[in-house]
């Protein structure tokens, strides 16, 4: 399968090593990952910001984009729930309408994809260590996400997946949430922190390179030698 790669700012910006991960996992199953330089940010701090037209604007952009593409596949949940969640609401009654569901039918957070698309749970990974998974706000609650990453992570090769005791919680960041709500936002990244400090896992892994951000500053500056991964590079692993 040709398999359109979304890469997210986070990514291209500060892990790029996440969407090289994405694309290695891809290609050890037989299939086929391409990127589009032409793609642009998926256009959520603006929409979460209230500027309405210029998120449309992007979205417009990106449906037009990924129009022929066989499916459309991005390491974040964030990114993905604003193409399959949010686009479709924010171009109703424009020209891009139906555009935008059937690229919503296309689009895929890389667990969902290989769990519920490919009927994978092995991908063949090995990661001799204790883990725990941190759920990110949207690929949970806007894409129903819960099991496909556990899954994954289950079949890996000598990686042993505890649950914290806050296992629903958000990390706090939110986007703009944290830089206009600092203290809020840090307050709720000390209670997720702290949970996951508890289980004594060597890594957090995330299928959201925000989260990622968020609970390695607070982990550090903390003291703590937990680092946090993301899905895709534990997946790419294999020795």
């Amino acid at each position: 399968m040709k398999v359109d790669l979304f890469i997210p700012c986070f990514v291209d910006q500060m892990s790029p090593q996440v969407g090289m991960a994405v694309a290695t996992v891809l290609e050890r199953l037989g299939h086929r990952p391409v990127f589009r330089p032409a793609q642009t940010c998926c256009g959520q701090p603006s929409f979460n910001a209230g500027y309405l037209d210029e998120a449309r604007a992007v979205a417009s952009r990106a449906v037009e984009l990924f129009a022929d593409a066989e499916v459309v596949v991005g390491p974040s949940g964030s990114c993905v729930a604003m193409m399959r969640v949010f686009y479709p609401q924010l171009l109703a009654g424009t020209v891009h309408e139906a555009a935008a569901l059937d690229l919503a039918a296309r689009t895929f957070e890389f667990g969902q994809f290989l769990v519920d698309r490919l009927g994978v749970d092995d991908v063949g990974a090995v990661f001799p260590h204790r883990v725990s998974y941190h759920d990110g706000c949207h690929g949970l609650r806007e894409l129903h996400i819960r099991e496909a990453p556990r899954r994954l992570l289950a079949a890996v090769r000598g990686l042993e997946l505890v649950e914290c005791d806050e296992r629903e919680s958000c990390c706090g960041f939110g986007g703009l949430f944290s830089v206009k709500y600092p203290m809020i936002s840090t307050a709720m990244a000390e209670v997720k922190g702290g949970a996951l400090a508890r289980t004594g896992c060597d890594y957090v892994v995330s299928a959201d390179p925000s989260c990622q951000l968020q609970l390695d500053g607070w982990l550090s500056r903390h003291g703590h030698s937990i680092r946090t991964i993301h899905l895709a590079e534990v997946l790419a692993r294999t020795a």
